[in-house]
Order: C-alpha cells, then sequence, then structure tokens
C-alpha cells in the first residue's frame, strides 16, 4: 500500500491523528502535522512511497506543527520536532515542508550510526554505483536528477549509506531538493520531471522538490556495490573534464565529507578504505549536463562492454 492509495483527506486525518507512516530505503518515519498545507503537499509529493506493515517499528517520530501556547496565536510558524524534542527554531509556516525533509536529513545524519554516512549522491546502473560527494553549490543535486531521469536509479541525492558487514550502499531514494537557478535548468532538461512548487525565500534559498522516478521508489530496498568515486563541479561555460584521482586524495576527501566518520573511529577507517579501494575515482568539472550526462555513461558502458 502507497501513500497514493490513500484519499487528501485519509492523508490529512493520519497526519493529524496517530501519524502518517513512511518508507524511505532501510528506515520506518511516522510524520505527524496539525498543518493543512503541509497535508497537501505530503499527498502530493509522497503519492508513491510505501506505507509500512504496521508491526513495523518506526525509527524517527517526527512533527511539523504550529508551536503551542501564545506563538500559536501571535505569529504562523512551523516547528520541527522529533520524538517531542525540538532541536530548531521555528519555521514561517509557508517552509514547512521543506522544514520537514531538512529535520528527517538530521535524524538521519545524527541518529544512524548502525551505517557510515557519507555526505554523497549516490546512482546505480546494473548493480554498479557511482558516488558524487560534493560541497553545496558544486552541482551534486543538478546532476543527481539529471542522472535519475536518464537511466540511472537513485539511491540517493544526499546519504552514502554504507553497510558494515559488506560494503554494500544502500538505497534512500527521498526527494531530491532543487536550489535557485537548478530547478529551471531541470525543468528545461527534464520537462516530465515531477517538481513540487517553489518555497521561496527558505534558509537556503528558493527549493523545490523533485519526485524520484517511480523505479527508484519501488526498488527503494534494492542495495548496490560502490564503482566510480567522482567529485563534481559546476563551473559556468567550463568545457567537460573528467579526470582521473589518486584514491589517497580520494580517501581524504570521503572521509572528511563523512557524517560519523569520528564517531565510527576505526570502522569508519576501514570501511572508507573499502569503498575507496573498490571504485575507480575522478574529478568532473562541467557545465553543461547534455555533456556531462554522456560521459558518466560512458563509463558504465566501458564496464559492460
Amino acid at each position: 500500500m502507497n501513500v497514493g492509495d490513500l484519499s487528501r483527506r485519509e492523508t490529512g486525518e493520519r497526519l493529524a491523528g496517530e501519524g502518517l507512516p513512511l518508507q524511505f530505503g532501510p528506515f520506518n518515519l511516522s510524520v505527524r502535522s496539525d498543518l493543512d498545507s503541509f497535508a497537501a503537499y505530503a499527498h502530493q509529493l509522497y503519492e508513491p512511497y510505501p506505507l509500512p506493515d504496521t508491526t513495523a517499528i518506526c525509527d524517527f517520530h517526527v512533527q511539523i506543527s504550529a508551536p503551542r501556547g501564545l506563538r500559536r496565536w501571535l505569529r504562523r510558524q512551523a516547528c520541527f520536532g522529533v520524538d517531542g524534542q525540538f532541536p530548531f527554531a521555528p519555521y514561517t509556516v509557508e517552509h514547512a515542508f521543506p522544514a520537514l525533509e531538512w529535520g528527517i536529513n538530521w535524524c538521519v545524519a545524527t541518529r544512524a550510526h548502525h551505517l557510515l554516512l557519507l555526505h554523497s549522491a549516490v546512482v546505480e546502473r546494473n548493480g554498479r554505483a557511482i558516488l558524487f560527494p560534493a560541497s553545496p553549490g558544486d552541482g551534486k543535486s543538478t546532476l543527481c536528477t539529471a542522472l535519475v531521469h536518464s537511466g540511472w536509479r537513485l539511491l540517493s541525492d544526499e546519504f552514502g549509506l554504507v553497510r558494515p558487514e559488506d560494503g554494500m550502499l544502500l538505497p534512500i531514494p527521498r526527494l531530491i531538493p532543487l536550489k535557485n537557478e537548478s530547478i529551471e535548468v531541470i525543468r528545461r532538461f527534464r520537462p516530465e520531471a515531477v517538481i513540487g512548487p517553489p518555497f521561496l525565500k527558505t534558509r537556503k534559498g528558493t527549493v523545490a522538490h523533485v519526485r524520484p522516478p517511480l523505479d527508484s521508489i519501488r526498488r527503494g530496498q534494492e542495495p548496490a556495490r560502490p564503482r566510480w568515486l567522482i567529485f563534481p563541479r559546476w563551473v559556468a561555460n567550463a568545457p567537460l573534464r573528467l579526470e582521473s584521482m589518486p584514491r589517497s586524495q580520494a580517501f581524504l576527501m570521503v572521509a572528511t565529507n563523512a557524517f560519523n566518520y569520528e564517531v565510527l573511529d576505526e570502522a569508519a577507517f576501514r570501511l572508507v578504505a573499502d569503498v575507496v579501494r573498490a571504485c575507480d575515482c575522478y574529478s568532473l568539472v562541467y557545465s553543461d549536463l547534455n555533456e556531462a550526462i554522456p560521459a558518466l555513461d560512458e563509463l558504465s558502458n566501458a564496464m559492460d562492454g
């Protein structure tokens, strides 16, 4: 059963009551909200996501709701909460949906220490995955969105979830948040992409969420093996450059991009080393998706040839 099997009214009732259960890869969430605007966005953008079994244990109980007390009436705000705690300052109510999405990322990054959490987008084809560790502004989300609408499967836009027992990458195919100019870039590149409404003047600028293709969501329990580490950087009007990188340099860049490297200590060192050894490592400079996508397709095709 998926969220789309519920009516808009049923979705709102669950959000306002016992919570709407959602499954994102290895995590089960219960989401609560008393905001009508949030319920409308959730029903639209979460439509194909599976509802976990009623007996499943929820990893996180999250909510986005109006503040309590007098503040509820003085300003229209929304507060993100997890397990009864409210770790962030209130958001404007118009930004409730992106606030919840950011909050879920925060929950994974700070609590899922049974996995190594790399700060990286991950896409897969034919069982082999590309990891894209990158800093904000480097074009990671734009490139990831373009790839998953060009025959690749989304594992994640934000997390490389490494399973310690075998080094496999676990999917968590959540919505992809595009910011500012990237929104129109993807609208032009793939007009068929399902993109939610733009949220203006958020703490990260204008944000709109891209729903992954249905195949990525349906295969949300299917892991992949790391095969390439590619460090992307978008540079306006730059010619495409895909260049080999020493594994020693890649190791340092991956380790410093891990959310919980210090928490896992020696295990993190071993797991990062295993990922780097399993991968060919490259730096990528690009300005045009129509050049970058074929170059990455060629890497994958060369393996199949």
